[in-house]
């Protein structure tokens, strides 16, 4: 058999697309048109698999039309996380992607599912306002026919249903840990109106997530109260947020955070309100209980600088003989669990004895009269 006779087959196969060969082969005429695969059970359904570049296409395009649509959500997230080098990168990403749904009005989609589903412009929950007292009534002073007027005791020191005692709570998570019972507590007296106001996660050093100078003055002219109770700091130590940042830790932050928890606690008292400012409590983890008490030290600063407000150190209620973290204490010949497995937050039972404790102090240090 001759040589071209040898070759002949060969080209024979190639023409009809045999591998090596220079025309084009099935595979190359598939690739140039990828087509969905489908696949029929042996019950006869049929499904419809689309091919891995495809779906990963699909994937990218709906990341993208999310990342445009909440951009300037994540702006804000980005800008209110910890300061550093994540902080840093995401807002070199999120910064131009959200000006620019900003400029295309698009934002206002984003805007608008927030309403909906109650969260503020910046993308973070509302805060929890809540008033509870007794029924307000007129209150009314009365004259006999002699002409001798009844006299009217302070309504501060002996406050009744007809003119109840006017309270504000503010907090974070711990606030509200002890606001729900404090608020309840001094409801159920029949002569405080107690309104609670407080949102979890926030503090002092990040305005930029939740601004509790602008919160509580938004809340004095709306209940004008006479007594204010505030509880927070566990989520101040952190880096203040610059241009420049300010790091926690630095004799510059401790100087700065005294400065904004005195500019606080003057504008609570602004209006001749008293201020009871309860210490955050002992810690079970050995470094943020070390962190606290830097908060706790320079808050007891602070009050020490303005009028009208009084300091309660919650480590003598909550804490043990020594003032440090404990989850249980004896009461009344009992063992009563008082801190959360997370060795943070407050128990009910232990909410209980730090109203009770803030509601004496009301009593004895402002000489009011509560049932």
């Amino acid at each position: 058999m001759s040589d071209d006779e040898l070759h002949e087959p060969s080209s024979a196969s190639n023409a009809q697309g045999t591998p090596g060969s220079d025309a084009p082969s099935t595979r190359q005429a598939h690739d140039a048109h990828i087509e969905p695969l489908t696949l029929t059970s042996a019950k006869g359904f049929t499904r419809t698999t689309l091919p891995w570049r495809r779906v990963l296409g699909l994937f990218a395009a709906a990341l993208a039309i999310w990342l445009v649509l909440d951009a300037t959500t994540l702006q804000h997230n980005a800008q209110v996380s910890p300061v550093g080098t994540r902080r840093t990168v995401a807002l070199a990403i999120l910064n131009p992607i959200a000006a620019t749904s900003r400029f295309l009005q698009i934002s206002r989609i984003e805007s608008t599912a927030n309403q909906l589903i109650g969260r503020n412009a910046n993308g973070s929950s509302r805060s929890n306002l809540m008033v509870v007292g007794p029924k307000k009534q007129k209150h009314t002073t009365t004259t006999s026919s002699k002409g001798v007027t009844t006299t009217t005791l302070d309504p501060l020191t002996h406050p009744s249903s007809a003119v109840p005692l006017r309270v504000l709570i503010l907090g974070d998570s711990l606030g509200l840990d002890l606001g729900g019972s404090l608020q309840n507590a001094l409801a159920n007296t029949g002569v405080v109106t107690a309104t609670l106001d407080g949102k979890e996660s926030t503090g002092l050093t990040r305005p930029d997530y939740f601004n509790w100078p602008a919160e509580l003055a938004s809340d004095l002219p709306k209940t004008n109260p006479q007594v204010v109770v505030a509880m927070m700091g566990a989520n101040d130590p952190q880096d203040f947020p610059g241009p420049p940042d300010i790091p926690f830790g630095t004799a510059q932050w401790n100087q700065q955070y005294e400065a904004t928890v005195v500019k606080f606690m003057q504008e609570a008292t602004s209006t001749g309100a008293t201020l009871i400012w309860v210490s955050i409590p002992p810690m079970q983890d050995p470094g943020l209980n070390a962190r606290v008490a830097t908060i706790n030290s320079l808050q007891h600063q602070a009050a020490t600088q303005v009028k009208n407000v009084i300091y309660i150190s919650s480590a003598s209620i909550l804490g043990n003989a020594q003032g440090q973290y404990t989850a249980f204490l004896l009461v009344n010949g009992q063992n009563v669990n008082v801190r959360t497995p997370d060795g943070i937050h407050i128990t009910p039972d232990g909410a209980t004895l730090l109203s009770n404790a803030v509601i004496q102090t009301m009593r004895t240090q402002m000489g009011i009269i509560l049932p």
